[in-house]
């Protein structure tokens, strides 16, 4: 019996989730690999990439991890879950044939491009008989969840501030990352998502009846602005996506929404800004989202209401920790009767979002 088949069998006694990660780029191996080793409820067994330097690097690093070249592969690994973190075209083709064939899948952020092919994962759900899961680690941060808890103190919701702005951190300029044709979009499609997701998870599904929006690249073509500590390959700096996306919206309730969203600025330091003003108060959450080194000193939560501010304590947690709490909340998600069909209908509200910015900026350019 290899490595891989024991972790399994074992797993498969103690009651653990089973679980393969497909795609070892930065987020398979720096974010999931090392996450779902650690937690207890779930037991890493596979692991999937096409490309063979990139499998024979996670071997010597996961010596009893069975790495294979395709999904196809893996059919033959006894898997519970697959986490799916290949390049953005890539999602909705790789997590289709996972759900087609019954096995459950937590897709990475964009879970879609577009409307067709929320149709092609709603279908695969189907026809697998079982669940596709999804959404942000952003709204598992403490200080978001601290948030989420005045947002009922506020009144009526009237208007939200949405921003992650960025100093220096274009990913993979020049890759696949800042490729329209595998990326789907730039600034707003990766840090957007995470901000759309949130707005989700402070103030429910939101159905949009005005969005406009503007998009901007005056540091795509500049390597000085890339991300160093994504550790990316070096490539030229470059691409057809945007670095900075701005967007005003308006809900079919009436709630205004302002986005922004940078890879890079003229900023000193990354900042997120999170602020909900309501009929009877506001409050406000000042922090930084991902992993950059160049971030705020901590979470910032500020409830303001007839003109007194009182700054609310938030818990200190580890940077990246929200990816641990999500993947508790994935535990009992596997088994929740009402999770089949939630993943998807909020990534069509998403992605309905992104591609009105996207319809309203071409239509400003042209």
């Amino acid at each position: 019996m290899s490595g891989g088949d024991a972790r399994a069998d074992t797993a498969a006694r103690d009651g653990r989730i089973r679980t393969a990660v497909v795609g070892m780029g930065w987020a398979g191996r720096s974010i999931w690999l090392p996450r779902l080793a650690q937690h207890p409820a779930f037991a890493l067994t596979a692991a999937v990439d096409p490309d063979a330097v990139v499998r024979a690097s996670v071997r010597r690093d996961h010596p009893d991890l069975t790495v294979l070249p395709t999904v196809d592969a893996l059919g033959a690994e006894p898997v519970d879950l697959a986490v799916v973190a290949v390049p953005n075209h890539l999602h909705a083709p790789v997590a289709c044939e996972l759900l087609a064939r019954g096995t459950p899948v937590f897709l990475e952020k964009p879970v879609c491009l577009d409307a067709a092919e929320a149709d092609q994962l709603a279908e695969a759900e189907r026809s697998g008989g079982t669940v596709l899961l999804a959404g942000s680690a952003a709204r598992y941060r403490a200080d978001v969840r601290r948030l989420a808890e005045l947002v009922p103190k506020l009144g009526t919701v009237r208007h939200v501030d949405l921003s992650w702005v960025r100093s220096r951190g274009v990913p993979s300029a020049g890759g696949w990352f800042t490729d329209q044709r595998t990326a789907g979009g730039g600034a707003l499609v990766d840090l957007g998502w995470h901000l759309l997701d949130v707005l989700t998870g402070l103030l429910g599904p939101l159905g949009v009846a005005q969005a406009v929006g503007a998009v901007s690249d005056d540091f795509l073509h500049d390597g000085a602005w890339r991300a160093v500590w994504r550790k990316d390959a070096p490539v030229a700096a470059g691409g057809d996506v945007e670095d900075t996306a701005r967007a005003f919206l308006v809900t079919d309730h009436g709630t205004s929404v302002s986005l922004r969203a940078s890879w890079a600025s003229h900023e000193p330091r990354d900042v997120t800004t999170i602020r909900v003003e309501g009929s009877a108060g506001s409050a406000e959450l000042r922090c930084t989202f991902g992993f950059s080194p160049n971030r705020e000193g901590g979470p910032v939560l500020t409830l303001l209401r007839d003109g007194e501010p009182e700054r609310i304590e938030v818990p200190r947690e580890a940077i990246g920790a929200e990816y641990h709490q999500q993947l508790d909340q994935l535990v009992s998600a596997l088994t929740d009767p009402a999770a089949p069909g939630r993943a998807i209908t909020e990534a069509r509200s998403t992605i309905d979002v992104i591609d009105r910015v996207y319809a309203s900026a071409a239509r400003s350019r042209a």
